[in-house]
């Protein structure tokens, strides 16, 4: 059985989501709750572009 989290849509899913709401957290929370909402989605959409990334290099190198 293959493992969910490491495909493609998931991971494109993961980024751009989190992406998105490290984007308008401070403007929607107050204060530092905002910054740490906004701090904390970006590294998880930060991982997930570094995965999306990492999965694109090793197709180049198989083929």
């Amino acid at each position: 059985m293959k493992a969910l989290l490491p495909s493609t849509p998931v991971l494109w899913f993961l980024f751009l989501f989190n992406l998105v709401v490290a984007a308008v957290a401070p403007f929607v929370v107050e204060g530092a709750q905002g910054v740490a909402t906004a701090v904390g989605m970006g590294v998880v959409s930060l991982g997930a572009g570094s995965a999306l990334l990492k999965g694109r290099n090793e197709g180049q190198h198989a083929a």
